[in-house]
């Protein structure tokens, strides 16, 4: 035959065909969008670091849901924004029924019964020092008191209409003390999506600015994982499996596609991936100066988190993809 007796281009040259024969595929129904709610009334107030994300009052949050299912994004992530004056110590808020997140998961729920709604299980937006649970006179997190509060926190949180409870601190133990609570209290189809491998990551900076969640003192190293170590988060989604999770995250998504790949291969559970704060705002910032193309690069993000084995993504750009993929 003559050479090249194979020639791969061939399948290339046609979009069509590019598309027909596309080994991974990226759709609004796979992305789930975060909302940051706030204190107030018609408040929408832009993240500095995070451009086109906002903090919302209750009401506007209700909008912005009825705009995801429109765009036929399938669900929000929920984070409160409460002010300083209701954080504490124990980070008691979070499973306030009058919360902020808890009013905005009946209102949402009343509005855009199809949305699904995840929230985000944690305490750092509402302890008053900025980490994931109580802590111990040297100022260390007390895994198992914090276990007990994050029971209390997923319940009221079920309660308010949370379709799906996503504990995000890193405390071990976290799925099974949740699991039980839901169940005792009735909620025993209320899905658990585990922040199971969640590393002490740089690429957060942006999201405490959103989310007011810098810790007060010192670093969350205690609790989330070295960002050298895969076979240590392959451990810690088994754990999670095993202990009740319905779906395991890892996060960030970007720095960690390896990641993403093996926990894909060891569990047969729907795999998440947080596209995270730092990498959205990067993309941003390049595409200000106009150094790169932000449509190009969020699809090419977005598509290699895909390839390496995510089911759904949780990332900033849920609406403007929505939109680029139609």
């Amino acid at each position: 035959m003559p050479f090249p007796a194979q020639r791969p281009r061939r399948l290339r040259k046609l979009k069509g065909l590019r598309d027909l024969v596309r080994e991974t595929r990226v759709d609004a129904s796979q992305l789930v969008a975060p909302i940051f709610v706030c204190d107030g009334k018609r408040v929408r107030r832009e993240v500095p670091s995070m451009p086109g994300v906002f903090q919302m009052s209750v009401d506007v949050a209700v909008e912005e849901a009825q705009a995801l299912h429109q765009l036929h994004i399938p669900g929000a992530i929920l984070f409160g924004v409460p002010p300083k004056s209701r954080k504490d110590a124990r980070g008691s808020e979070a499973w306030n029924p009058d919360g902020l997140v808890q009013r905005a998961f009946k209102q949402i729920k009343r509005q855009v019964p199809e949305l699904v709604l995840i929230a985000d299980t944690c305490f750092c937006e509402y302890t008053s020092h900025g980490h994931c649970g109580v802590l111990n006179a040297d100022q260390s997190v007390n895994n198992d008191r914090t276990l007990r509060n994050l029971a209390l926190t997923a319940v009221s949180q079920a309660r308010a209409g949370a379709d799906v409870i996503a504990p995000s601190g890193m405390m071990d133990g976290m799925v099974r003390a949740i699991r039980g609570a839901l169940d005792q209290a009735g909620f025993t189809d209320t899905a658990i999506l585990a922040y199971s491998v969640k590393y002490a990551s740089a690429f957060y900076g942006p999201f405490r600015d959103a989310a007011d969640s810098a810790p007060a003192f010192g670093n969350r190293h205690q609790y989330q994982m070295d960002y050298h170590n895969w076979r240590e988060g392959l451990r810690e989604a088994r754990l999670d499996v095993e202990e009740g999770a319905d779906m395991v995250m890892v996060k960030p998504a970007l720095a960690y596609l390896d990641v993403i790949r093996r926990v894909r291969e060891a569990v047969d559970l729907p795999v998440c991936a947080y596209n995270v704060s730092g990498e959205y705002s990067l993309v941003k910032a390049a595409a200000k100066l106009g150094w790169m193309d932000e449509k190009a690069l969020a699809l090419e993000i977005v598509g290699a988190i895909r390839r390496a084995g995510a089911d759904l993504i949780i990332t900033y750009w849920a609406k403007q993809l929505a939109r680029w993929l139609k």
